[in-house]
């Protein structure tokens, strides 16, 4: 579907600061298309990077139009509200641009193809519903575990605090110390970002393991698979972690934390235990008491984007004294710190 010469738009409207613009904010740091423009009323006239100094230099603009006049071929629905849903108020931009020949990438759970497919016209235009399951898997029976490998896999405290973001760090660095490693995206944004994956939560809960085992086998001759983590076990509106382990059965995991919090974003009652006792649940749980083989945390990856550098430091050596483990911000700081066993053989 998406081309590395496809011209991107990014659809932006009303949450360049929103925790629901996740998916834009992924998009807008890595995918290696030509991103043309954000579309977003309200900063229109400014650039992305005024507002995310960490980010490439892309213009904010006004609506659609613009970004026709600045040549976009694809617009990507960047951001993703609650429960999935495609609110009606985006229709008149989903149909203006298929009407005006741009193709559409949606990652959200309500797909798009079957409701307007009458307005793709244009030869190699194509509408994207990126969480759809492209195969029926088997049931996972363990044979990750067989593989002579390193399988590293992203854990987190809560949904949306960084599993994604470190994973493609990490696999930066995996390709800058010449690893041979593959990358399985386990999400919407991932997927659209690689261009290949499994979209985990589109799968029934009985297929999910084999999904990810599946996938896993697939990249089996690499030394290094990293694995995109989604979800938390202490998240109650979770199902995903568990898959994620059985399926890869993860012979390294690193644990991904929103620096400044002490409990869920939602809800929010539930308080994030101590991360050296969370951190041996989950190492603990892909164990099993040696059913499967056994899995280190090699490190903690904080997302301090709402801390200063010098908060952000000194929450680093607080958590790396708490825990006893290499710690960092991968956006900030690199990947480096925590990635050291990797390449012990």
């Amino acid at each position: 579907m998406l081309k590395r010469s496809h011209k991107v738009a990014v659809y932006m409207e009303g949450h360049i600061y929103s925790e629901y613009g996740k998916m834009g904010m992924g998009v807008l740091r890595y995918l290696e298309n030509k991103i043309v423009c954000v579309i977003d009323s309200k900063y229109s006239k400014t650039d992305i990077n005024d507002h995310y100094p960490n980010l490439k230099p892309v213009p904010i603009v006004n609506d659609l139009e613009s970004s026709i006049q600045l040549k976009a071929e694809v617009l990507i629905l960047g951001i993703a509200p609650s429960g999935g849903k495609v609110p009606t108020d985006w229709y008149p931009v989903i149909k203006m641009a298929l009407s005006k020949g741009l193709s559409i990438i949606n990652g959200l759970h309500d797909l798009l193809e079957n409701r307007f497919k009458n307005l793709v016209s244009k030869k190699n235009q194509w509408i994207w519903d990126v969480r759809v399951s492209n195969f029926i898997p088997e049931i996972a029976t363990g044979k990750a575990a067989k593989l002579n490998n390193k399988r590293l896999l992203m854990v987190g405290t809560d949904m949306a605090c960084g599993k994604m973001t470190t994973a493609l760090e990490v696999l930066t660095w995996s390709k800058q110390n010449k690893l041979k490693s593959g990358f399985i995206a386990t999400g919407q944004i991932g997927i659209t970002i690689t261009g290949d994956g499994i979209p985990l939560d589109a799968f029934k809960v009985d297929h999910a393991c084999g999904a990810v085992e599946r996938k896993v086998l697939e990249y089996g001759k690499n030394d290094l698979i990293i694995i995109e983590g989604q979800g938390s076990l202490l998240h109650p509106g979770s199902t995903a972690t568990l898959p994620l382990i059985r399926g890869s059965c993860p012979t390294h995991l690193i644990l991904c934390h929103r620096a400044e919090k002490r409990n869920l974003r939602y809800p929010e009652n539930i308080q994030i235990p101590n991360l050296k006792k969370f951190i041996e649940l989950n190492q603990n749980l892909a164990h099993v008491f040696g059913a499967f083989p056994a899995s280190k945390c090699i490190g903690i990856s904080l997302n301090t984007s709402k801390l200063n550098e010098k908060e952000a430091h000194k929450i680093i050596n607080e958590t790396k004294e708490i825990t006893g483990l290499p710690v960092t911000d991968p956006v900030r700081f690199g990947v480096e710190k925590i990635c050291k066993d990797l390449l012990v053989y």
